[in-house]
Protein backbone atom coordinates (compact mmCIF):
# COMPACT_ATOMS: atom_id res chain seq x y z
CA UNK A 1 0.00 0.00 0.00
CA UNK A 2 1.47 3.23 -1.14
CA UNK A 3 2.32 5.03 2.08
CA UNK A 4 1.19 8.89 1.09
CA UNK A 5 -2.33 10.38 1.00
CA UNK A 6 -4.16 9.98 -2.25
CA UNK A 7 -4.83 13.41 -4.41
CA UNK A 8 -8.04 11.99 -5.62
CA UNK A 9 -10.93 14.09 -4.63
CA UNK A 10 -14.39 12.66 -4.22
CA UNK A 11 -17.81 14.02 -2.55
CA UNK A 12 -19.96 10.93 -1.04
CA UNK A 13 -23.50 11.52 -2.35
CA UNK A 14 -26.43 9.91 0.42
CA UNK A 15 -29.14 10.09 -2.11
CA UNK A 16 -31.38 10.66 0.16
CA UNK A 17 -34.68 11.30 -2.40
CA UNK A 18 -33.16 9.54 -5.17
CA UNK A 19 -35.77 10.37 -8.26
CA UNK A 20 -37.33 7.35 -9.89
CA UNK A 21 -39.80 8.78 -11.61
CA UNK A 22 -37.97 10.99 -13.67
CA UNK A 23 -35.44 7.89 -14.35
CA UNK A 24 -38.80 5.88 -15.39
CA UNK A 25 -39.76 8.61 -17.91
CA UNK A 26 -36.57 9.53 -19.52
CA UNK A 27 -34.73 6.23 -19.24
CA UNK A 28 -36.86 3.38 -18.95
CA UNK A 29 -36.17 -0.12 -20.99
CA UNK A 30 -39.26 1.09 -23.37
CA UNK A 31 -37.05 4.12 -23.95
CA UNK A 32 -34.32 2.11 -24.58
CA UNK A 33 -36.05 -0.11 -26.58
CA UNK A 34 -37.09 2.67 -29.15
CA UNK A 35 -33.50 4.12 -29.46
CA UNK A 36 -32.01 0.39 -30.41
CA UNK A 37 -35.06 -0.40 -32.77
CA UNK A 38 -33.78 2.29 -34.81
CA UNK A 39 -29.97 2.02 -34.11
CA UNK A 40 -30.31 -1.25 -35.37
CA UNK A 41 -31.63 -0.52 -38.98
CA UNK A 42 -28.59 1.96 -39.48
CA UNK A 43 -26.12 -0.30 -41.98
CA UNK A 44 -22.99 -1.49 -40.60
CA UNK A 45 -24.62 -1.49 -37.19
CA UNK A 46 -23.70 -4.38 -34.39
CA UNK A 47 -23.56 -4.49 -30.51
CA UNK A 48 -20.50 -3.48 -29.45
CA UNK A 49 -18.56 -5.89 -26.98
CA UNK A 50 -18.67 -6.70 -23.50
CA UNK A 51 -15.33 -7.70 -22.71
CA UNK A 52 -14.19 -9.77 -19.03
CA UNK A 53 -11.36 -8.94 -17.79
CA UNK A 54 -11.12 -11.99 -15.30
CA UNK A 55 -7.42 -11.95 -14.62
CA UNK A 56 -7.18 -7.79 -13.90
CA UNK A 57 -10.26 -8.99 -11.45
CA UNK A 58 -8.20 -11.22 -9.82
CA UNK A 59 -5.44 -8.86 -9.10
CA UNK A 60 -7.81 -6.75 -7.48
CA UNK A 61 -9.59 -9.01 -5.56
CA UNK A 62 -13.33 -8.18 -6.95
CA UNK A 63 -16.14 -10.94 -8.34
CA UNK A 64 -15.61 -9.06 -12.27
CA UNK A 65 -14.24 -6.32 -14.23
CA UNK A 66 -16.50 -5.34 -17.41
CA UNK A 67 -15.63 -3.38 -20.04
CA UNK A 68 -18.17 -2.32 -22.58
CA UNK A 69 -15.91 -1.27 -25.39
CA UNK A 70 -17.20 1.37 -27.73
CA UNK A 71 -13.67 1.81 -29.91
CA UNK A 72 -14.87 0.76 -32.95
CA UNK A 73 -18.52 1.70 -32.84
CA UNK A 74 -20.18 2.10 -36.24
CA UNK A 75 -16.11 3.26 -37.32
CA UNK A 76 -16.47 6.58 -35.27
CA UNK A 77 -14.30 4.68 -32.62
CA UNK A 78 -16.59 6.17 -29.87
CA UNK A 79 -20.23 5.67 -28.16
CA UNK A 80 -21.25 9.23 -29.09
CA UNK A 81 -22.79 8.26 -32.91
CA UNK A 82 -25.58 6.50 -30.37
CA UNK A 83 -26.52 9.91 -29.08
CA UNK A 84 -26.18 12.02 -31.88
CA UNK A 85 -28.05 9.77 -34.72
CA UNK A 86 -30.88 9.17 -32.53
CA UNK A 87 -31.41 12.81 -31.83
CA UNK A 88 -31.10 13.98 -35.45
CA UNK A 89 -33.49 11.37 -36.54
CA UNK A 90 -36.18 12.12 -34.19
CA UNK A 91 -35.18 15.52 -35.28
CA UNK A 92 -36.11 14.88 -38.87
CA UNK A 93 -39.59 12.74 -37.68
CA UNK A 94 -40.75 15.79 -35.74
CA UNK A 95 -39.73 17.90 -38.99
CA UNK A 96 -42.06 15.13 -40.70
CA UNK A 97 -44.91 15.45 -38.46
CA UNK A 98 -44.50 12.08 -37.82
CA UNK A 99 -43.27 11.85 -33.70
CA UNK A 100 -45.88 9.63 -32.82
CA UNK A 101 -45.70 7.21 -36.02
CA UNK A 102 -42.83 4.39 -37.02
CA UNK A 103 -40.22 5.54 -38.92
CA UNK A 104 -37.65 3.68 -40.47
CA UNK A 105 -34.03 4.43 -41.34
CA UNK A 106 -35.09 3.51 -45.23
CA UNK A 107 -37.89 5.28 -45.24
CA UNK A 108 -36.43 8.53 -43.77
CA UNK A 109 -33.16 8.35 -45.90
CA UNK A 110 -36.05 7.67 -49.15
CA UNK A 111 -36.29 10.55 -51.73
CA UNK A 112 -40.02 11.47 -51.07
CA UNK A 113 -38.65 12.06 -47.44
CA UNK A 114 -35.99 14.22 -48.71
CA UNK A 115 -37.96 16.36 -50.83
CA UNK A 116 -40.47 17.22 -47.90
CA UNK A 117 -37.94 17.95 -45.56
CA UNK A 118 -35.40 19.96 -48.35
CA UNK A 119 -31.87 20.48 -47.25
CA UNK A 120 -31.24 21.10 -43.53
CA UNK A 121 -27.83 22.14 -41.87
CA UNK A 122 -27.11 20.57 -38.15
CA UNK A 123 -24.63 22.34 -36.31
CA UNK A 124 -22.88 21.19 -33.15
CA UNK A 125 -19.83 22.08 -30.49
CA UNK A 126 -17.38 19.73 -29.82
CA UNK A 127 -14.22 18.42 -28.65
CA UNK A 128 -14.02 16.04 -31.32
CA UNK A 129 -16.29 12.77 -31.11
CA UNK A 130 -19.63 14.48 -30.61
CA UNK A 131 -19.17 16.43 -33.71
CA UNK A 132 -17.77 13.43 -35.43
CA UNK A 133 -20.71 11.78 -34.92
CA UNK A 134 -23.12 14.50 -36.01
CA UNK A 135 -21.16 14.98 -39.25
CA UNK A 136 -21.86 11.00 -39.78
CA UNK A 137 -25.34 11.19 -38.63
CA UNK A 138 -26.11 14.24 -41.27
CA UNK A 139 -23.84 12.74 -44.20
CA UNK A 140 -25.91 9.61 -44.19
CA UNK A 141 -29.39 11.26 -43.99
CA UNK A 142 -28.32 13.40 -46.86
CA UNK A 143 -28.07 16.54 -44.84
CA UNK A 144 -25.37 19.24 -44.41
CA UNK A 145 -23.25 19.82 -41.09
CA UNK A 146 -21.45 22.82 -39.06
CA UNK A 147 -19.30 22.09 -36.21
CA UNK A 148 -17.54 24.46 -34.06
CA UNK A 149 -14.19 23.40 -32.09
CA UNK A 150 -12.50 25.34 -29.89
CA UNK A 151 -8.87 26.03 -30.58
CA UNK A 152 -7.02 23.56 -28.76
CA UNK A 153 -9.17 20.46 -30.47
CA UNK A 154 -6.30 18.15 -32.05
CA UNK A 155 -6.05 18.00 -35.42
CA UNK A 156 -6.70 14.49 -36.21
CA UNK A 157 -10.17 14.92 -34.50
CA UNK A 158 -11.03 17.98 -36.92
CA UNK A 159 -9.57 15.94 -40.03
CA UNK A 160 -11.88 13.17 -38.70
CA UNK A 161 -15.10 15.17 -38.94
CA UNK A 162 -14.58 17.04 -42.13
CA UNK A 163 -13.68 13.72 -43.27
CA UNK A 164 -18.14 13.27 -43.31
CA UNK A 165 -18.29 16.56 -45.10
CA UNK A 166 -18.70 19.04 -42.51
CA UNK A 167 -17.83 22.65 -42.34
CA UNK A 168 -15.18 23.09 -39.38
CA UNK A 169 -14.91 26.39 -37.65
CA UNK A 170 -12.12 26.79 -34.74
CA UNK A 171 -13.52 29.26 -32.08
CA UNK A 172 -11.09 31.16 -29.57
CA UNK A 173 -11.35 29.70 -25.63
CA UNK A 174 -12.91 26.67 -24.28
CA UNK A 175 -15.61 23.83 -25.14
CA UNK A 176 -18.06 25.99 -23.50
CA UNK A 177 -17.04 28.95 -25.66
CA UNK A 178 -17.49 27.31 -28.82
CA UNK A 179 -21.49 25.94 -27.67
CA UNK A 180 -22.19 29.89 -26.93
CA UNK A 181 -21.03 30.79 -30.53
CA UNK A 182 -22.68 27.78 -32.04
CA UNK A 183 -25.98 28.59 -30.81
CA UNK A 184 -26.05 31.99 -31.10
CA UNK A 185 -24.90 31.83 -34.76
CA UNK A 186 -27.31 28.98 -35.50
CA UNK A 187 -30.03 31.52 -34.72
CA UNK A 188 -28.68 33.91 -37.13
CA UNK A 189 -28.26 30.98 -40.21
CA UNK A 190 -30.99 28.61 -39.10
CA UNK A 191 -29.33 26.10 -38.71
CA UNK A 192 -30.45 22.71 -36.44
CA UNK A 193 -28.40 22.61 -33.42
CA UNK A 194 -28.12 18.87 -32.02
CA UNK A 195 -26.01 19.85 -28.61
CA UNK A 196 -25.51 17.10 -25.73
CA UNK A 197 -25.79 20.21 -23.17
CA UNK A 198 -29.15 21.53 -22.59
CA UNK A 199 -29.88 24.94 -21.55
CA UNK A 200 -33.31 27.32 -20.74
CA UNK A 201 -35.42 26.80 -23.70
CA UNK A 202 -33.38 23.84 -25.05
CA UNK A 203 -33.76 20.58 -23.43
CA UNK A 204 -35.99 18.29 -26.21
CA UNK A 205 -32.58 18.07 -28.54
CA UNK A 206 -30.24 16.87 -25.29
CA UNK A 207 -33.08 14.34 -24.15
CA UNK A 208 -33.20 12.62 -27.35
CA UNK A 209 -29.23 12.41 -26.86
CA UNK A 210 -29.60 10.73 -23.74
CA UNK A 211 -31.73 8.70 -24.72
CA UNK A 212 -30.01 7.34 -27.96
CA UNK A 213 -27.12 6.49 -25.08
CA UNK A 214 -29.78 3.91 -24.05
CA UNK A 215 -28.94 1.60 -26.69
CA UNK A 216 -25.76 0.75 -25.31
CA UNK A 217 -27.38 0.14 -21.70
CA UNK A 218 -29.73 -2.36 -23.21
CA UNK A 219 -27.05 -4.52 -24.78
CA UNK A 220 -24.89 -4.11 -21.77
CA UNK A 221 -28.00 -5.64 -19.68
CA UNK A 222 -28.68 -8.27 -22.26
CA UNK A 223 -24.90 -9.08 -22.34
CA UNK A 224 -24.45 -9.83 -19.03
CA UNK A 225 -27.87 -11.99 -18.67
CA UNK A 226 -25.74 -14.15 -20.98
CA UNK A 227 -23.02 -14.26 -18.56
CA UNK A 228 -25.79 -15.29 -15.71
CA UNK A 229 -25.53 -12.16 -13.96
CA UNK A 230 -28.68 -9.63 -13.39
CA UNK A 231 -26.61 -6.40 -13.52
CA UNK A 232 -23.00 -4.89 -12.14
CA UNK A 233 -23.06 -3.65 -8.57
CA UNK A 234 -20.57 -0.91 -9.40
CA UNK A 235 -20.83 1.78 -12.36
CA UNK A 236 -17.32 3.60 -12.70
CA UNK A 237 -18.96 6.18 -15.26
CA UNK A 238 -16.83 9.71 -16.87
CA UNK A 239 -18.45 13.24 -17.42
CA UNK A 240 -17.91 15.82 -19.13
CA UNK A 241 -21.67 17.92 -19.32
CA UNK A 242 -22.88 14.86 -17.47
CA UNK A 243 -25.37 13.47 -21.06
CA UNK A 244 -24.13 9.96 -20.64
CA UNK A 245 -23.74 9.64 -17.13
CA UNK A 246 -26.93 10.87 -16.75
CA UNK A 247 -27.78 8.08 -19.23
CA UNK A 248 -26.58 5.53 -17.64
CA UNK A 249 -27.22 6.48 -13.82
CA UNK A 250 -30.98 7.33 -15.04
CA UNK A 251 -31.54 3.62 -16.68
CA UNK A 252 -30.08 1.24 -14.27
CA UNK A 253 -32.70 3.87 -11.99
CA UNK A 254 -35.09 3.27 -13.94
CA UNK A 255 -34.76 -0.74 -13.98
CA UNK A 256 -33.18 -1.37 -10.56
CA UNK A 257 -34.88 1.58 -8.49
CA UNK A 258 -33.28 1.26 -4.57
CA UNK A 259 -31.44 -1.83 -5.68
CA UNK A 260 -29.49 0.40 -8.74
CA UNK A 261 -25.92 -0.75 -9.32
CA UNK A 262 -23.57 1.98 -6.93
CA UNK A 263 -22.77 4.79 -9.48
CA UNK A 264 -19.34 7.13 -9.13
CA UNK A 265 -18.69 9.72 -11.40
CA UNK A 266 -15.42 10.52 -12.53
CA UNK A 267 -14.16 14.27 -14.02
CA UNK A 268 -10.58 15.73 -14.81
CA UNK A 269 -9.62 17.03 -11.47
CA UNK A 270 -9.40 20.61 -13.89
CA UNK A 271 -12.52 20.53 -15.46
CA UNK A 272 -14.92 19.49 -12.54
CA UNK A 273 -18.00 20.84 -13.26
CA UNK A 274 -20.36 17.79 -11.48
CA UNK A 275 -18.04 17.48 -8.64
CA UNK A 276 -18.41 21.53 -7.71
CA UNK A 277 -21.99 21.48 -8.35
CA UNK A 278 -22.19 18.67 -5.70
CA UNK A 279 -20.48 20.60 -3.23
CA UNK A 280 -23.05 23.78 -3.43
CA UNK A 281 -25.11 24.37 -0.85
CA UNK A 282 -28.43 23.73 -2.74
CA UNK A 283 -26.53 21.53 -5.05
CA UNK A 284 -27.70 23.72 -8.07
CA UNK A 285 -24.82 23.77 -11.49
CA UNK A 286 -22.17 25.48 -10.76
CA UNK A 287 -19.72 26.80 -14.35
CA UNK A 288 -16.45 26.83 -13.75
CA UNK A 289 -14.23 28.65 -15.62
CA UNK A 290 -10.74 29.21 -16.92
CA UNK A 291 -8.77 27.17 -19.44
CA UNK A 292 -10.10 23.59 -18.22
CA UNK A 293 -6.85 21.96 -19.35
CA UNK A 294 -6.54 18.27 -19.37
CA UNK A 295 -5.81 15.60 -21.61
CA UNK A 296 -9.47 14.23 -21.37
CA UNK A 297 -10.68 15.98 -24.18
CA UNK A 298 -14.14 14.67 -24.44
CA UNK A 299 -14.71 15.21 -20.56
CA UNK A 300 -12.96 19.55 -20.76
CA UNK A 301 -16.22 21.36 -19.87
CA UNK A 302 -16.40 23.70 -17.71
CA UNK A 303 -20.74 23.86 -16.85
CA UNK A 304 -23.01 20.99 -16.59
CA UNK A 305 -25.93 19.86 -18.44
CA UNK A 306 -28.98 21.42 -16.26
CA UNK A 307 -30.67 17.96 -17.69
CA UNK A 308 -28.59 15.64 -16.83
CA UNK A 309 -27.85 17.56 -13.73
CA UNK A 310 -31.42 16.79 -12.08
CA UNK A 311 -30.81 13.28 -13.04
CA UNK A 312 -27.27 13.22 -11.83
CA UNK A 313 -27.87 15.01 -7.88
CA UNK A 314 -30.46 12.54 -7.17
CA UNK A 315 -28.91 9.30 -8.34
CA UNK A 316 -24.82 9.31 -8.34
CA UNK A 317 -23.63 7.94 -5.30
CA UNK A 318 -20.28 9.40 -5.23
CA UNK A 319 -18.49 12.81 -7.49
CA UNK A 320 -14.82 12.09 -8.22
CA UNK A 321 -12.35 14.09 -9.83
CA UNK A 322 -8.53 13.04 -10.72
CA UNK A 323 -5.36 14.27 -12.39
CA UNK A 324 -4.34 13.36 -16.04
CA UNK A 325 -1.95 10.68 -15.28
CA UNK A 326 -4.77 8.45 -13.79
CA UNK A 327 -6.26 8.37 -17.20
CA UNK A 328 -3.04 7.45 -18.68
CA UNK A 329 -2.59 4.87 -16.73
CA UNK A 330 -5.64 3.32 -17.34
CA UNK A 331 -5.02 3.50 -21.27
CA UNK A 332 -1.42 1.75 -20.25
CA UNK A 333 -3.49 -0.71 -18.42
CA UNK A 334 -5.68 -1.37 -21.29
CA UNK A 335 -3.45 -1.32 -23.80
CA UNK A 336 -0.81 -3.98 -21.77
CA UNK A 337 -3.10 -6.28 -20.40
CA UNK A 338 -2.43 -9.50 -18.08
CA UNK A 339 -1.95 -12.73 -19.88
CA UNK A 340 -5.46 -14.04 -20.92
CA UNK A 341 -7.42 -10.61 -20.73
CA UNK A 342 -8.35 -8.58 -23.92
CA UNK A 343 -6.11 -5.98 -25.04
CA UNK A 344 -8.32 -2.70 -25.05
CA UNK A 345 -7.56 0.47 -27.28
CA UNK A 346 -9.09 3.05 -24.73
CA UNK A 347 -8.37 6.92 -25.13
CA UNK A 348 -7.59 9.23 -22.28
CA UNK A 349 -11.50 9.94 -21.69
CA UNK A 350 -12.56 6.51 -22.22
CA UNK A 351 -9.79 4.78 -19.65
CA UNK A 352 -9.98 7.31 -16.91
CA UNK A 353 -12.69 5.01 -15.07
CA UNK A 354 -10.03 2.24 -14.64
CA UNK A 355 -7.00 4.32 -13.57
CA UNK A 356 -9.32 5.67 -10.72
CA UNK A 357 -10.57 2.18 -9.38
CA UNK A 358 -6.91 1.01 -9.51
CA UNK A 359 -6.27 4.39 -7.45
CA UNK A 360 -9.37 3.74 -5.25
CA UNK A 361 -8.52 0.28 -4.20
CA UNK A 362 -4.84 1.08 -3.82
CA UNK A 363 -4.43 4.37 -2.77
CA UNK A 364 -3.73 5.33 0.71
CA UNK A 365 -6.13 8.14 1.89
CA UNK A 366 -9.07 6.53 -0.41
CA UNK A 367 -10.34 4.49 3.03
CA UNK A 368 -13.34 6.23 3.07
CA UNK A 369 -14.42 5.69 -0.11
CA UNK A 370 -13.85 1.82 -0.54
CA UNK A 371 -15.53 1.50 3.00
CA UNK A 372 -18.17 3.47 1.56
CA UNK A 373 -18.58 1.42 -2.02
CA UNK A 374 -17.84 -1.86 -0.17
CA UNK A 375 -15.68 -3.61 -3.65
CA UNK A 376 -15.43 -7.15 -2.08
CA UNK A 377 -15.23 -10.32 -4.04
CA UNK A 378 -18.91 -10.46 -4.93
CA UNK A 379 -18.59 -7.08 -6.65
CA UNK A 380 -18.60 -6.87 -10.55
CA UNK A 381 -17.44 -3.43 -11.79
CA UNK A 382 -18.86 -1.85 -15.32
CA UNK A 383 -16.68 0.29 -17.16
CA UNK A 384 -17.28 2.13 -20.25
CA UNK A 385 -14.42 2.50 -22.59
CA UNK A 386 -16.35 5.43 -24.25
CA UNK A 387 -13.57 6.30 -27.39
CA UNK A 388 -10.73 4.51 -28.99
CA UNK A 389 -7.92 5.84 -30.76
CA UNK A 390 -9.13 9.17 -31.95
CA UNK A 391 -6.15 11.57 -31.61
CA UNK A 392 -3.25 9.11 -32.66
CA UNK A 393 -0.39 11.53 -31.68
CA UNK A 394 -1.76 11.69 -28.19
CA UNK A 395 -1.96 8.69 -28.11
CA UNK A 396 1.38 7.14 -29.26
CA UNK A 397 3.28 9.46 -26.42
CA UNK A 398 1.04 8.04 -23.97
CA UNK A 399 1.32 4.36 -24.42
CA UNK A 400 4.82 4.20 -26.43
CA UNK A 401 6.70 7.42 -25.01
CA UNK A 402 5.38 7.75 -21.21
CA UNK A 403 3.65 10.89 -21.67
CA UNK A 404 1.73 12.03 -18.13
CA UNK A 405 3.28 9.42 -15.94
CA UNK A 406 1.94 8.78 -12.36
CA UNK A 407 4.18 10.36 -9.79
CA UNK A 408 6.37 7.95 -7.89
CA UNK A 409 5.08 8.30 -4.82
CA UNK A 410 1.45 7.03 -6.25
CA UNK A 411 3.17 4.04 -7.53
CA UNK A 412 0.75 0.71 -6.85
CA UNK A 413 2.68 -1.90 -4.72
CA UNK A 414 1.48 -4.85 -7.09
CA UNK A 415 2.68 -6.95 -4.61
CA UNK A 416 0.65 -5.89 -1.75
Amino acid sequence: MNKIHTDLKWVLNNCENPNYSEAEEYFSPDVARKARKFHRQIPGFKMSPLLSLPNLAQMFDVGGIWVKDEANRLQINSFKILGGSYAVYKYLKNKLGLDKEELTYQELTSQNAKEKLGKITFATATDGNHGRGIAWAAQKLGHDCVVYVHEKTARARIDAIKSYGAQVKIIPGNYDDAVNQISKDAQINNWAVISDTSWEGYTQIPLWIMQGYTTMMSEIQEQFAAQGLTKPTHVFVQAGVGALAASVIGFYHALFRENAPKCVVVEPENAACLYESILEANKNPVKISGKLDTIMAGLACGEPSPLAWKTLKNNACCFLTCPDYVAAKGMRIYATPLQGDPFIVSGESGAVTLGAMVSILRENGAEELRDFLKINRDSHLLFINTEGNTDPVHFREIIWEGANPVPKQFWTDYND
